[in-house]
């Protein structure tokens, strides 16, 4: 597994409104093209809208809600291309290839709302007191196993930390109500807008 702890080029990363209005744009564009083509979009965006922040490799998910309930959520816990690349990705993923959803059709288009999380750097923890619910996404490891929530589970669900592990540990990574306690925990924040 290679170092997914060490990307922080040693300041916050930030979006303007400007930049996340351009990615929930990519996102709509995207999410549109798969219902109405049953395929992925290829389109490149104006370089003339794409600021450095828009061109970081960052790691993002997008999620989509249906009349306020999910519909389809998919993303990639680090970057390894331009963030409006990776929402454009993950947007289309979300629309046709998450499992837990059929695809999203045309009719539904007007019903469909976006939510974009970018995501920091994830950071190892030694103990699971250092989790703040609400603030921290969870990323957990165990023998080729793994499974993520983001930081709005937490607040979505009302879970204690201890459920927001077990649930992670069971319906994500697959490893058993208990199986966070011998597995590998890491931490992210994300900076969500829809």
């Amino acid at each position: 597994m290679r170092d997914i702890t060490n990307q922080t080029t040693g300041s916050e990363f930030f979006l303007t409104g400007e930049e996340q209005q351009i990615l929930l744009r990519i996102a709509k564009e995207a999410v549109t093209y798969a219902a109405e083509h049953g395929k992925r979009a290829t389109f490149s965006v104006d370089p003339a809208l794409l600021s450095s922040s828009l061109e970081s490799e960052c790691g993002a998910f997008v999620t989509l809600y249906k009349k306020g309930r999910l519909r389809g959520c998919i993303g990639h816990l680090t970057g390894d291309m331009p963030l409006w690349k990776m929402v454009r990705e993950m947007a289309f993923a979300s629309s046709l290839r998450d499992y837990r959803f059929s695809t999203v059709t045309e009719e539904e288009l007007p019903d469909i709302k976006i939510e974009i999380s970018v995501l920091s750097p994830l950071k190892k923890i030694g103990s699971p007191g250092e989790i703040i619910l609400g603030k921290h996404g969870i990323y957990i490891v165990k023998g080729g196993k793994s499974g993520v929530f983001l930081p709005q589970v937490a607040t979505e669900t009302g879970w204690s930390r201890e459920e927001f592990l077990g649930h992670c540990a069971r319906d994500k990574a697959g490893i058993g109500w208990d199986g966070w306690k011998s597995a590998e925990i890491y931490i992210f924040t994300a900076e969500i807008f829809g």
